[in-house]
């Protein structure tokens, strides 16, 4: 975490104390996922939320340990977090956060997004959060851990399925009342991408490289991931 400077500081720097300043407020859109690996959809996801929504940056934060995956094999946290980091470097207005792979126990969306807020206030850079999910993670939203406690922090930004209309908030709205008027819907990438079959695809020897970033197949080239057939068929 970055420490806030302090007013001497500010003052040696050439600027004026921060509590003389106009404090402006990012919009910090929050992606998160397993990213095992990334491709093309989310960063075509990434892209259409700053183009869609009222957002100034997309933070990607890869899980540590997430609670709906504990059993399944994953790859390891180091690799996942290169292979972001490769994926966005260089992207304008994205950045990779390590986040939920540094602090221990299972990643929880809540925490994250408190723990980001409480930093960037320290750092006298406050932001505004929004969690950016499928329709299908928005569905499962009401049994997700504290749910309460994140849509008072954060705004919701759902993308529809592919091929599909638009969701309905509705029926999510019903068990969460607290998230009325704090859900934006936007339209998405046009793409339907899956890690699981990219997984698949790399364990047959077949190409990837037109739906994931050529830094990130050169990674996964270099260190031999996902050459086993036998890995987990869940989509990701």
């Amino acid at each position: 975490m970055t420490r806030a400077r302090t007013t001497a500081e500010a003052r040696r720097e050439g600027g004026r104390p921060a509590a003389e300043r106009p404090v402006r407020v990012r919009r910090i859109g929050i992606l998160g996922g397993t990213f095992d690996p990334i491709h093309n959809g989310h960063l075509g996801l990434a892209a259409s939320a700053l183009s869609e929504l009222e957002i100034d940056e997309i933070v990607f934060i890869p899980a540590g340990s997430p609670p709906h995956k504990q059993g399944r094999p994953i790859t390891a946290a180091a690799d996942r977090l290169a292979m972001v980091a490769l994926a966005v470097g260089g992207l304008p207005d994205m950045s990779v956060d390590p986040i939920e792979i540094e602090r221990p126990g299972l990643s929880y969306t809540a925490d994250t997004v408190t723990s980001l807020m409480v930093a960037a206030d320290a750092d006298g850079r406050p932001i505004a959060p929004t969690v950016i999910m499928s329709a299908d993670a928005f569905a499962d939203l009401p049994t997700w851990h504290e749910p309460d406690r994140l849509i008072r922090l954060a705004r919701i930004a759902v993308a529809p399925r592919r091929g599909h209309r638009p969701p309905d908030p509705s029926p999510v709205i019903a068990r969460l009342p607290g998230l009325a008027g704090r859900v934006d819907i936007f339209d998405g990438p046009d793409l339907d991408i899956s890690a699981s079959d990219i997984r698949t695809r790399v364990a047959a020897g077949l190409p990837i490289g037109d739906i994931v970033p050529e830094p990130v197949v050169a990674y996964i080239a270099a260190h031999h991931l996902y050459r086993d057939p036998q890995r987990r068929k869940d989509r990701t």
